[in-house]
């Protein structure tokens, strides 16, 4: 499978608004384009979408998943999301590493890491087969409240 990293357009961001997540993964639905524009949020702010953000293409050019890259001093935080309808269909571990190999291509000396929800045993699956490690479990505010998250550090496969 062939997956093709490239810059999010505004296009791309107003597309991934619309995806709808079934329950429990709906934590993962965004607001709405004009919600996020309005308060400059995320990647409906050019800078940041431009500085951080990136869309992820199937062979057919078809838009299937973006990711952000964090800066953090020394490591590279990595968030991502594959379209609902894409999720179960074996593109996490092609996506997950066509994402890791992006990341090393921007800053190559950077460690790199990811936070998964605790109760998401099936994105850690993907993570550990990709390479990553859990290194700390800790409670963070999420948009619906405080939840428990891994830590995973990227080792290689």
């Amino acid at each position: 499978m062939q997956l093709r990293i490239r810059e999010m357009t505004e296009t791309d961001g107003r597309a991934i608004c619309e995806w709808r997540y079934e329950p429990p993964y709906d934590i993962y639905t965004s607001e709405p384009w004009e919600t996020m524009a309005a308060r400059a949020f995320e990647f409906a702010d050019p800078d940041i979408r431009k500085a951080q953000y990136a869309s992820v293409e199937d062979e057919g050019g078809e838009l299937i998943g973006f990711a952000q890259f964090f800066p953090i001093v020394g490591v590279t935080r990595i968030g991502l999301g594959l379209r609902p309808d894409r999720c179960g269909q074996g593109y996490g571990l092609p996506f997950v590493k066509a994402i890791v190999a992006e990341a090393k291509r921007r800053a190559p000396d950077d460690e790199i890491d990811l936070e998964v929800l605790v109760w998401n045993g099936r994105a850690r699956k993907v993570y550990e087969k990709a390479g990553f490690r859990l290194t700390d479990t800790y409670v963070r505010n999420t948009p619906t409240g405080l939840a428990e998250f891994h830590c995973m550090v990227y080792e290689g496969e």
